[in-house]
């Protein structure tokens, strides 16, 4: 219980500080750009509404990335305090519901 509460304590924190920047390119560009400066990578497959969060457990940034239907991805939210223990599924949940209202 202890776990599940620490665990949901995080997820909430970093929903929280998710801030949404609009910064749009190529889809290949921003994968390129999250890897080679952040060191992110995919931590979720893609959404029903082509969102996917990337993240980096070494730096502990994450970036939620949505890709649109011409070939560019815009950046939706990003944030600090990635941590390796957090439930990437609540997680992604968390951004989307905080990002969405």
């Amino acid at each position: 219980m202890k776990t599940a509460l620490i665990t949901f304590a995080t997820v909430a924190a970093l929903a929280t500080s998710a801030t949404a920047q609009e910064v749009c390119m190529s889809a290949s560009e921003l994968q390129s750009s999250l890897i080679d400066w952040y060191g992110e990578r995919p931590a979720a497959n893609t959404s029903d509404d082509n969102t996917r969060l990337w993240v980096s457990d070494a730096t502990g940034s994450w970036t939620l990335v949505r890709t649109l239907a011409d070939g560019n991805a815009c950046v939706e939210a990003q944030g600090q305090n990635w941590n390796a223990d957090i439930d990437t599924q609540e997680m992604l949940a968390a951004i989307q519901a905080r990002t969405e209202g």
